[in-house]
């Protein structure tokens, strides 16, 4: 897992305590939202497969039939309000993909620690 904070213009997520904030809102989330915000945020730019989301964050191998990620994902979207259908794209068929928007998100090498 990650440490540090991702930021971008309209999104906080700090992967230390397990928080996330949209234009600096706190938003509440399950733990397992924020399990799967941070897996795409991880790899920000890039399409995260169906199986590789399910397997990293409920641990279900590619036999495992479920809804669950989908379902996972509507509710992330609804969490982070207009930000969530603009930044987590549907790879129809594929995955998901948490696009930051162009020029306003610091790259996950540039993640800052949490100040103790």
């Amino acid at each position: 897992m990650n440490t540090g904070l991702y930021r971008d213009t309209h999104c906080v997520l700090d992967f230390d305590h397990h928080a996330a904030w949209v234009d600096d809102h706190h938003v509440q989330l399950t733990r397992k939202e924020f399990e799967l915000l941070a897996e795409l945020v991880s790899s920000a730019g890039e399409i995260v497969p169906r199986d590789s989301l399910l397997l990293n964050v409920w641990g279900y191998g590619p036999q495992i039939r479920t809804r669950t990620l989908d379902v996972h994902i509507r509710r992330l979207r609804r969490k982070l309000g207009i930000y969530g259908e603009r930044q987590i794209e549907t790879a129809f068929g594929i995955g998901y993909r948490f696009q930051p928007r162009p020029g306003s998100a610091t790259p996950l090498h540039y993640l800052e620690a949490v100040p103790a």
